[in-house]
Parts: C-alpha cells; sequence; structure tokens
C-alpha cells in the first residue's frame, strides 16, 4: 500500500475510465479526452472503443468506454475535481445514480495508491466490471489490482461468461 505524499510534484500514472451512453458517444469521449490533454494530462496508451449493454437496466442506451493510461502530476482530489468538471463542461447534469449519461470519467486507479475517504481508490468496483478491466488489460497486460494483489487476468477469468459474452470492441 503506498502513502500518499502530499508534498510529491512528480508524475504519476493514473488509468482513467471513460464512457458515454447518450448522443454520439464516441464524439463524447473524444471531448473529453481533448479536455484532458488541455488540461496537462498526458496519454501513454489509449485502448480501443467497447460497446456494452447499460447496467442495470439493459434496454437503456448502450455504452461506449475505454481506458487511458495517463500520467499527471494532479494530486487525487485534484484529479477527481477535473473529471468531474470535465463532465459538467461537456453537459452531464444531475441524474438519479445509474442514468444514462452524456460522458462518465472514473480513476480505475491513481499510481496503485489505496484511498478510502471520500475518494475510493482504486475504483471500489472496477473489479467486477468488464468494460474496465478488457480495456485495462489492452493496454496493461500486466497490472495487479492494489488491494486484491490479483493480476488482470485472473480478473477477468473471474467474471461471469454473460459479461465476457455481452461486451464487444468496436
Amino acid at each position: 500500500m503506498k502513502k500518499q505524499d502530499i508534498s510529491e510534484n512528480q508524475a504519476k500514472n493514473v488509468f482513467l475510465g471513460i464512457g458515454s451512453n447518450l448522443g454520439n458517444r464516441i464524439i463524447n469521449i473524444e471531448k473529453a479526452k481533448s479536455l484532458l490533454l488541455e488540461n496537462r494530462i498526458d496519454f501513454i496508451s489509449v485502448s480501443n472503443y467497447y460497446e456494452t449493454p447499460s447496467w442495470p437496466d439493459p434496454k437503456k442506451p448502450k455504452f461506449i468506454n475505454i481506458v487511458l493510461k495517463v500520467t499527471c502530476e494532479q494530486k487525487p482530489q485534484e484529479m477527481i475535481n477535473l473529471c468531474k468538471l470535465i463532465e459538467v463542461k461537456l453537459g452531464r447534469r444531475k441524474s438519479p445514480k445509474n442514468s444514462p449519461r452524456i460522458c462518465d470519467i472514473d480513476i480505475i486507479d491513481f499510481d496503485g495508491l489505496v484511498l478510502r475517504d471520500e475518494l475510493c481508490l482504486p475504483h471500489a468496483r472496477m473489479h467486477e466490471r468488464n468494460f474496465v478491466l478488457l480495456p485495462l488489460f489492452e493496454i496493461e497486460k500486466e497490472w495487479v489490482h492494489p488491494i486484491k494483489n490479483v493480476n488482470i487476468k485472473k480478473l477477468i477469468f473471474s467474471l461471469p461468461n454473460k459479461d465476457i459474452r455481452s461486451i464487444k470492441q468496436i
């Protein structure tokens, strides 16, 4: 478990998940990527697009998701604030949990840091989500969950078969 050193200003490796299921989903994701770049978030690698049914209600519009490996100098709270600001800039409004959205940006892993306060790192449910695990595996085949100490391959193999079958790379 890494401890957070507030005085550190070194670049950190961060994995972000970006998803959209309203409007032109790919353009929404590309706009989010542009806004990240404008805010000094440098991309190391970017996954392909993946399409999945909406969860928990598959009758809602399908999601398109990607995962990015980025480097940044922000602290975790500054990074989540930037992500929320970008979501709002792209038109996201307050709505009930799991509602369709123009843009959703999540911090999946912040340099291996473990936090369980106002910000939960790594993302609390990332290990259960096909739309995080498969694109993450595409760009970081040796990634290991900072809390579970389990590699990404094992996490993928632990997904239910229906989750593996319901995702497609586009």
